[in-house]
């Protein structure tokens, strides 16, 4: 009987399935053990990647963050009531000790010091003749002593009426910035009221607050540098560290004084202060080593002599481009660079030195 073409066809193809299970079962059995060995994972300590890193002495900076003050800021207030006759001055202007910013209209005390200058002239011409008629009896020592009396009064009342006069000009209590002005011409002002604030600033000061933890680095005295916002960087001193805390920060109030002769640099300007304290031993490590442990401390792991990995906590100390000088690690440091947040403290490690 002559088979069909289409069961021929799938006679052949399960024969050749065949064959290949049959071929495959023995070239397995024929194969050597070792080779079977051969195939299982290797398994070992984790590989990392690790660089030596030297122990440096560097100085410390403390970095504060805070702004430009006006070393004094005075609201300059008028001491008698009177009327604005002249604002000489333009607010934004520098002013010198003693110079007009406000002056008040005189009305009648400049004849208020003439009459006081006219009655102590008076009482002058008295005590002459009383002291030659006492010479010649006609006065008593008790006369004498009243008319100089009343002439000592007449002094007081010429001084006062000078006082008067003289605070009709609000004046400038030192060098400084006119900054900001109250009043204008035609204002009434009684005693106490502005006539405008006046600042100091040659020397600037800026002013931030330490944290508690180091508080006591610093010195007053101590040289330090000021990074404003504008990109001025600028060099002064340490003039103020205060020794009670705020309650509710816990932070100490410091302030740093630096020369501004040219007036260039404003009051109310952001600035990041670093303070030098002293100096130590340091690293350089890179960012991407720093890491967390478990209780959230930031650190770096390195390997010890043992090839072990050890975790040390680590303080920042400067960033910089090349990486973060850091404090808290002591002589050469094997750090892993690559790798170190896939080990575990104490862990067995191979290690290749990081190009």
């Amino acid at each position: 009987m002559r088979m069909k073409p289409q069961y021929l066809f799938v006679v052949v193809v399960a024969g050749m399935v065949a064959l290949y299970f049959i071929a495959r079962s023995l070239l397995s059995l024929g194969a050597p053990a070792h080779a079977h060995a051969q195939a299982k994972p290797i398994v070992g300590p984790p590989s990392v990647q690790a660089k030596m890193i030297p122990e440096t002495e560097r100085p410390y900076d403390v970095v504060v963050r805070g702004r430009t003050q006006a070393t004094r800021s005075v609201v300059v207030r008028s001491e008698t009531a009177g009327v604005v006759a002249q604002a000489p001055v333009l607010q934004g202007t520098y002013v010198k000790e003693g110079q007009v910013l406000c002056r008040l209209a005189v009305d009648a005390r400049q004849a208020a010091l003439d009459q006081a200058h006219a009655a102590e002239r008076a009482y002058e011409l008295a005590v002459q003749q009383n002291e030659e008629l006492a010479k010649k009896g006609f006065r008593s020592p008790t006369q004498v002593l009243q008319g100089q009396a009343a002439l000592d009064a007449a002094h007081a009342s010429v001084r006062q009426a000078e006082i008067a006069l003289a605070q009709m000009n609000i004046k400038a209590p030192f060098a400084g910035v006119f900054d900001h002005r109250d009043a204008e011409v035609g204002t009434y002002l009684s005693p106490g009221q502005p006539c405008g604030t006046v600042i100091e600033v040659n020397p600037l000061l800026v002013v931030g607050d330490v944290p508690e933890t180091q508080a006591a680095k610093m010195r007053v005295g101590a040289t330090a540098t000021a990074r404003l916002v504008s990109g001025q960087t600028l060099t002064g001193r340490i003039r103020y560290v205060s020794r009670d805390a705020d309650p509710q920060t816990r932070t100490y109030h410091l302030e740093m004084t630096l020369p501004n002769p040219k007036l260039d640099v404003r009051s109310g300007l952001s600035a990041e202060m670093h303070i030098g304290a002293g100096s130590g031993p340091a690293h350089l490590v890179p960012v991407s080593a720093l890491v967390l442990d478990s209780a959230g401390r930031q650190g770096v792991r390195y390997v010890g002599a043992d090839g072990r990995v050890a975790f040390a906590p680590v303080d920042v100390i400067e960033e910089t481009h090349d990486g973060v000088w850091v404090t808290g690690l002591s002589g050469v440091v094997q750090l892993i660079t690559v790798g170190q947040s896939y080990v575990a403290d104490g862990q067995k490690v191979r290690v290749a030195l990081a190009p």
